[in-house]
């Protein structure tokens, strides 16, 4: 992929430098025309001298709530009433895609001005109404100037530490983990049965999760989504020779994310945000916060366990009733996400109806490199190009930061957070130039503080002044945490290489978070569900995994020599099943306490014999006519265990 950026794009990602694209300008520029004939209109009626009611409604077209000027007296107290509420209308378009709401209040605060207009109108409001909307629009206007200084000096500054920062990025990413040497210790092994506890729950309960609601981060999805890819994580970078209850997990959280309750949202949001009363597909137009996020999931499911049964169709089924399901599987996932970029005129398209966030698309992206990963499709190479093109021209603001969310129909940027530090790994699954310039930006400017602890280990320490309100929030639960910042630092840290601050990011976690251990389960009390799964994968991670853990499957090796196909949990935690094609690596812990284990093995020569090692002591096994042995193991502590052919 980084060739098809070279050869296309022909540039290796400096900075850019924001300015206004042409879809975006196009978009402004529809906006003042329907604007200037709203407002010629909303004037028409006093110009005409029609009755109260039609010059009160009339004025309240100029701005939400400028027809109560029209009424005078303790009336004028609605305006800034309904500017506030049409504020808060804004936010429920892009908290759940509700774009009635904004209309309903502009529109209704008008009709209600007209229902409430006497025999005549106060004079003034003739123009005191226009004055009001120029007045809101100058402030608008000061706003922004305001801000395309300080996004200028923003852009300078990085500028001037952006070439040494990047340089650093690229030496230290350059570093590659030895697959076949890599083991899960105790702590990590912990951090997975935080993991397995909630995922081998059957399907369709949620003990230990956080609901809220179904539009936002809190959402089931995106707690599901997250614990699929530590899972996957654990099966494609230390386990890839092992199946059982680890891959057993990873179907039930993609089994469970089929449940209405997890995707009606969508009926919601197609019913206020598109007008559609009648189809409900999730993964037909925009949700790509669904199609991209659990296309991700399911291919990097396959990709490294092998299980090809996503891509059966049918396969993955959204059932709303007894009457209505949605049919889909692998393929049909991506060629929604790819369908949607095609018809998009800015490539990268909606999540909630009209709302496009950078973010989530890059998950969709991500979702077609996986799928590209698994079945050998081009997806990545017919999109990639104009995504990327699209993303610099429509989606850079001022300082040279990926703007957060912008209105597909109005071409409006939104505030909302994008820090470059926290979502950086996202966009190395498909496009690592990318992925380094974020980070090279994102690492210095959060002005990380490595302090020293009580022990006299470094930790991570974000100064007050470097973090904004949204970093002290976590997002799994709306409330004060900061589990969540030091988790996505740490993960985005060893995904790059920086291995100090990602240590540092750790031992934060476990200081300031309430970190807890429960039944052999390590957590933190003081964090939402979604933030907790963050922090397993910080803590799985080593310079690049997040990509590698959807791009290149595991080695072949591993594919065709035995498997370990059965074990009990917790009984036995798995934290290393590695085959070189001829035989199997093990390392084992109990669970539960010392004791004798059986597990299955598969994939064995029928008939053979083996040898098996396990705690220093070697003895003979036969596989059956089928390939299949059952061996019994004493666990006790760390248990390497080895089966060679004899």
């Amino acid at each position: 992929m980084s060739v098809i950026e070279n050869e296309v794009l022909g540039r290796t990602f400096g900075l850019p430098s924001g300015t206004k694209g042409p879809v975006t300008a196009a978009r402004h520029r529809r906006n003042a025309l329907i604007y200037g004939a709203l407002a010629l209109l909303g004037l028409a009626p006093s110009w005409l001298g029609l009755a109260p009611a039609w010059q009160a409604a009339g004025l309240g077209l100029l701005l939400p709530g400028a027809g109560f000027i029209a009424l005078g007296g303790w009336h004028l107290l609605l305006l800034p009433l309904t500017l506030g509420l049409f504020w808060l209308s804004i936010i429920a378009w892009f908290w759940a895609g509700m774009v009635v709401a904004p209309l309903g209040v502009w529109l209704g605060a008008a009709a209600l001005a007209g229902a409430l207009a006497g025999p005549s109108v106060w004079p003034p409001a003739a123009w005191l109404a226009p004055a009001a909307a120029a007045a809101v629009f100058a402030w608008l206007q000061y706003r922004g100037y305001q801000r395309r200084v300080a996004d200028a000096a923003r852009l300078a500054a990085r500028e001037g530490f952006f070439a040494e920062s990047i340089g650093e990025v690229n030496e230290r990413a350059a570093a590659t983990p030895e697959m076949a040497a890599r083991e899960l210790s105790e702590a990590q092994l912990g951090a997975v049965r935080y993991a397995l506890d909630r995922a081998l729950q059957p399907v369709g309960e949620y003990a230990g999760y956080t609901i809220i609601d179904q539009f936002q981060p809190a959402a089931l999805r995106y707690q599901i989504n997250h614990l699929g890819f530590a899972l996957g994580m654990v099966q494609g970078l230390y386990t890839p020779s092992f199946s059982g209850y680890l891959g057993q997990a990873q179907r039930n959280l993609i089994e469970t994310y089929l449940i209405k309750r997890v995707w009606d949202y969508w009926v919601l949001e197609s019913m206020w945000g598109h007008f559609n009363f009648s189809n409900f597909d999730p993964a037909a137009k925009d949700n790509i916060m669904l199609t991209g996020w659990f296309g991700m999931h399911v291919n990097q499911y396959m990709l490294n366990s092998g299980d090809r049964r996503y891509g059966e169709p049918g396969s993955l089924t959204f059932r709303l009733n007894e009457r209505t399901a949605y049919a889909h599987d692998a393929h049909t996932l991506a060629e929604s996400v790819a369908a949607n970029h095609r018809r998009s005129d800015y490539c990268l398209y909606p999540c909630e109806p009209n709302w496009v966030y950078p973010v989530c698309n890059m998950y969709g992206m991500g979702s077609l490199a996986a799928h590209d990963a698994v079945f050998g499709s081009r997806y990545v190479q017919a999109v990639l190009p104009q995504w990327l093109d699209m993303l610099e021209r429509e989606f850079v603001d001022g300082k040279g930061s990926i703007v957060g969310l912008r209105s597909y129909w109005t071409g409006l940027e939104m505030p909302f957070y994008n820090g470059e530090a926290g979502f950086a790994f996202f966009a190395n699954v498909f496009s690592p130039a990318l992925a380094r310039r974020l980070w090279a930006v994102g690492r210095k400017e959060l002005a990380f503080c490595l302090a020293e602890n009580a022990a006299g280990e470094t930790r991570l320490s974000i100064p007050r002044e470097a973090m904004s309100f949204i970093d002290t929030i976590d997002p799994g639960h709306y409330r004060p945490g900061k589990l969540f910042a030091y988790a996505a630092v740490g993960i985005c840290a060893r995904e790059f290489g920086d291995d100090e601050l990602a240590d540092a990011a750790l031992r934060a976690m476990d200081e300031d978070c309430g970190r807890y251990e429960q039944d052999g389960a390590i957590g933190y009390r003081e964090a939402s569900n979604l933030a907790n799964v963050w922090a397993i994968e910080a803590k799985l991670m080593r310079c690049g995994d997040f990509r590698r853990s959807f791009t290149p499957p595991p080695p072949e090796s591993t594919r065709r020599g035995p498997l370990l196909a059965e074990a009990n949990y917790p009984d036995v935690l798995v934290a290393k099943a590695w085959s070189d094609g001829t035989g199997l690596e093990l390392v084992l812990y109990p669970g539960r306490g010392a004791g004798t284990q059986r597990v299955g093995i598969e994939r064995l020569r029928p008939g053979a014999e083996y040898r098996l090692y396990e705690g220093g002591r070697e003895r003979l096994v036969r596989a059956d006519e089928v390939g299949r042995a059952r061996l019994d193991l004493a666990l006790d502590g760390r248990t390497e265990v080895t089966l060679r052919p004899a």
